[in-house]
């Protein structure tokens, strides 16, 4: 379970770079941020539950910020 934070860190990174390349630079900001989270994390050595716990809850604050985001922030 450790190797998929470090999967997820390299594929948050290529998101990163694409975006920075784009000349989105607070999306790549975020996307480096997760990057160096995920890869730390990996490297924690963490029992499973722990690990699947935290996903669950990483991705209920993403895809609660991304509702909010996209509901009441952008504009049509």
């Amino acid at each position: 379970m450790a190797r998929m934070y470090r999967v997820l860190g390299f594929w948050t990174l290529a998101i990163g770079l694409m975006a920075l390349a784009g000349d989105m630079v607070p999306m790549a900001l975020i996307f480096f941020f997760q990057t160096a989270l995920f890869v730390l994390l990996g490297y924690m050595n963490l029992s499973e539950r722990t690990y699947i716990l935290m996903f669950w809850g990483y991705m209920l604050i993403s895809f609660t910020g991304f509702t909010y985001w996209s509901f009441f922030r952008m504009e049509l």
